[in-house]
C-alpha cells in the first residue's frame, strides 16, 4: 500500500469517525462513496469494506460519551444489533446477486429520500 493511499484511507476513516459520532452516520454516507471515488473500489468492494470497519470496536469512545451522558437506549441499541446481523446478512447476499449500477442506483436513491426528509422534514 503507497503512503497517498494509506493517508487516503486515514482520512476518510477520520471523517467517517467525526460524522458518525456527531450524527450517528458514517458508513454508507461516507465511507463508501469515498471509497469508490477517491481509491476507485466498485460499489460492492466499498460496501464490503465499509462492513469491515464495523466489526472493530470503532465507535467505542463515542458509545461511552452519549451512555455518559444518558443518550444512549441500550435495550434498543442490543435489539437493533442482534437484528441487524439478520438483516446485514440477507442483505450482502442480495447486494451481490445485482449488477453493481443498480446496487449504486439503489443507494443513491436512498440518500437522495433520506436527505429530502431530513431538510423538509418536521
Amino acid at each position: 500500500m503507497d503512503v497517498n493511499t494509506l493517508l487516503v484511507l486515514v482520512l476518510i476513516g477520520v471523517l467517517a469517525g467525526v460524522l458518525s459520532g456527531f450524527v450517528g452516520v458514517g458508513g454508507g454516507i461516507l465511507i463508501v462513496p469515498a471509497l469508490m471515488w477517491g481509491l476507485g473500489f466498485t460499489q460492492h468492494q466499498a460496501i464490503g469494506t465499509s462492513l469491515g470497519v464495523l466489526l472493530l470496536p470503532v465507535g467505542i469512545l463515542a458509545v461511552m460519551n452519549y451512555h455518559r451522558s444518558g443518550n444512549l437506549d441500550w435495550r434498543a441499541a442490543l435489539i437493533i444489533g442482534g437484528t441487524f446481523v439478520i438483516g446485514a446478512y440477507f442483505g450482502s447476499k442480495l447486494s451481490l446477486t445485482l449488477p453493481p449500477t443498480t446496487v449504486k442506483r439503489i443507494f443513491g436513491g436512498v440518500m437522495i429520500i433520506a436527505a429530502i426528509k431530513l431538510i423538509f422534514g418536521k
